[in-house]
């Protein structure tokens, strides 16, 4: 199973970035997709959340400002970012479970200034 994240850059305050992450090695239509985020000397957190069904969660701290979706045929997770703010700079991650594993992708570095 792999995980290519893609996406990230250096983003203005307001501004906006997609985030994709292809999937191999999996029935990916049958996966639930995850995001998180980290920055350096905290732990990771969960940004959001798809499942196979389509059914969507997400921290509070981007709710009403990202969007996550799946192009189940290019088995692909994207995470749309919105109103970017300072504080959302961090190494973004999409992770997997598949078989009982998680699976990482390598991170995608998103920096939000001015």
């Amino acid at each position: 199973v792999q995980l290519q994240a893609s996406g990230g850059g250096l983003v203005q305050p307001g501004g906006s970035l997609r985030l994709s992450c292809v999937a191999s090695g999996t029935n990916f239509r049958l996966t639930t997709m995850d995001w998180y985020r980290q920055v350096p000397g905290k732990q990771r957190e969960l940004v959001a959340r798809i499942t196979s069904g389509g059914v969507t969660n997400y921290a509070d701290s981007v709710k009403g400002r990202f969007t996550i979706s799946r192009d189940n045929a290019r088995k692909t997770v994207y995470l749309r970012m919105s109103s970017l703010k300072p504080e959302d700079t961090a190494v973004y991650f999409c992770k997997t479970l598949w078989g009982g594993t998680e699976y990482w992708g390598q991170g995608t570095l998103v920096t939000v200034s001015s």
